[in-house]
């Protein structure tokens, strides 16, 4: 489903209005990761008075909302006429671009986007394993608690962009796709044998691709299609044949290297993050340490004794 992707960070734009409406002066956070298929936003306001949204009709798709804070509310209007809705945290909306939208938000918030482009729905079905949809249904203040775990483990990825694995934020994507798909588009599961794992020939491509690929920034469509498979098929079959994701077992392999090189150098923990293609230092002794139960250093030292 996804193939590049650029980002962007800023906290005090100019005064003008951002791709979703949003005043750029208002805004007290403005993140963005962009996907070909799948676009990602997050928007935040500080202070207590009105902020407005306005975007005029289009043909860009859906766009989906998922609050991140405790609570606000907003006046949506049609023509002339408001209604007001409350938002608490995991509260969604989910709104058409191809109709006019203007909206007064009271007080601070804090909201996840996902703008849905209308080739969305083609590649997603594919990918997701279910029924082509043309739309989703539009609601507004509506709990998603599906959604909100979503947007909360992607938020990391749009905080530092530069440390995010495409990865995993694919395998996030195709799950956030087929809930919407199911759940406001109406779509059926498309009926398929049950998967029972990878072949041995695809085990050794996948892993073999996962492995080339540095900082984990190759795609699970890519390797998908690659297996002749959908994309949520191949996650479904490489978990059964593996007991893990794509992600999880490319990490799992990074600190097996690593410990061959705790073990047999001196080399410091920075240098090894390095040479076995994490992020930096802080992101090593993340994973390491989730992966093995303790920090790189103490490893070492026990490895030792």
């Amino acid at each position: 489903m996804f193939a590049s992707t650029s980002f962007a960070d800023s906290s005090a734009a100019p005064a003008g209005v951002d791709s979703l409406g949003c005043l750029h002066h208002q805004l007290h956070q403005s993140q963005e990761l962009l996907r070909p298929d799948l676009s990602f936003y997050r928007k935040r306001v500080d202070d207590s008075g009105v902020s407005q949204v306005r975007t005029d009709a289009s043909d860009r798709g859906f766009l989906l909302g998922i609050s991140m804070s405790q609570q606000h509310r907003r006046s949506i209007f049609r023509g002339r006429r408001g209604a007001q809705h409350d938002f608490a945290r995991g509260g969604i909306y989910i709104r058409d671009f191809s109709e006019d939208y203007r909206a007064d938000i009271h007080g601070a918030f804090d909201f996840m986007l996902v703008e849905l482009p209308p080739r969305f729905f083609e590649y997603a079905a594919d990918h997701a394993g279910v029924q082509r949809v043309s739309g989703l249904a539009t609601v507004t203040g509506q709990h998603d608690p599906v959604l909100e775990h979503l947007a909360h483990a992607l938020a990391p990825a749009l905080a530092r962009p530069d440390q995010a694995s495409m990865l995993f934020v694919d395998q996030l994507g195709i799950a956030l796709g087929t809930h919407l798909l199911q759940r406001y588009g109406g779509a059926r599961t498309v009926p398929t044998v049950r998967s029972t794992g990878l072949s041995r020939m695809h085990e050794e491509r996948a892993k073999q691709m996962l492995l080339e690929k540095v900082k984990g920034n190759v795609s699970i469509p890519e390797i998908a299609r690659e297996c002749n498979m959908s994309a949520s098929y191949f996650l479904r079959a490489f978990k059964e044949t593996t007991g893990q994701t794509p992600h999880q077992w490319l990490m799992t392999q990074r600190v097996q290297r690593a410990r061959e090189f705790l073990r047999d150098t001196e080399l410091p923990l920075a240098e090894v993050a390095v040479a076995c293609n994490f992020y930096d230092q802080s992101h090593f002794c993340r994973v390491f340490a989730q992966v093995v139960g303790t920090s790189p250093g103490s490893w070492r030292r026990n490895s030792r004794n």
